[in-house]
């Protein structure tokens, strides 16, 4: 049975396949765990010149398109990433934990829009705030069918009097991104999909929570441009 670390991992139900298996190493085991840290000016730097492709596991969309923020700054020295977790309220994925986002509405003038309007509605992120440094790479989703893309944010300050919408939002995550980087946070697990090649599954265990699914795929793409040295 695979089970998280002693004393990380949270109330996140894992709909893991009786024959899951552990995969490999993150993509920065080459770096010692002391020089894992994250500069964002770098980051900016390789997202201005990343080129976002799609994520292509099969699935078919379903014609919904969705757009979430990935918010990074700098609180007390250390790059941060803002997460959320989703409220028990919610009718699926409840307790999971997420970047603000959510579905395009006809109103929105683009994804940009999109993505920050969620942001503001869900922990109530000043949209003037937010700078938009990039994109990662677009993906379907498993359970809504959805097209979602991704868009990475800088804020030159940490934000100030972020309030959880309670019908959306249980708790606002405030995450090192140094954290995230340890050896003792990162898993992978290599799942079956049906008689096709096993999917990598990241998860990152912390203290109270396990970040899984798209999060988890997310946060290692973002962190593998973080340590790239290029």
């Amino acid at each position: 049975m695979i089970a998280p670390p002693p004393g990380r991992g949270g109330p996140q139900i894992i709909p893991r396949p009786p024959d899951a298996r552990i995969g490999g190493p993150p993509p920065w085991s080459h770096l010692p765990e002391g020089e894992r840290r994250v500069d964002l000016q770098h980051l900016e730097d390789r997202l201005d010149s990343y080129e976002p492709g799609f994520v292509d596991r099969g699935l078919a969309s379903l014609g919904r398109t969705s757009a979430v923020l990935i918010p990074l700054y700098e609180r007390d020295g250390e790059a941060t990433v803002l997460l959320t977790r989703r409220s028990p309220a919610l009718r699926s994925h409840t307790h999971e934990v997420a970047f603000p986002g959510g579905r395009h509405d006809d109103e929105d003038a683009d994804l940009v829009t999109t993505a920050l309007r969620e942001a503001n509605e869900e922990v109530a992120l000043d949209p003037a705030s937010v700078r938009i440094i990039g994109q990662l790479d677009r993906f379907v989703t498993g359970g809504s069918k959805s097209m979602v893309h991704p868009f990475v944010a800088r804020l030159d300050a940490p934000p100030q009097d972020l309030v959880p919408n309670p019908g959306e939002v249980e708790a606002i995550l405030e995450v090192p991104l140094t954290e995230l980087l340890l050896d003792v946070a990162w898993r992978e697990e290599l799942w079956n999909q049906g008689g096709k090649p096993a999917w990598p599954v990241t998860f990152f265990e912390l203290v109270g929570d396990t970040v899984w699914g798209a999060t988890g795929n997310m946060l290692r793409q973002l962190l593998t441009l973080a340590t790239d040295p290029v």
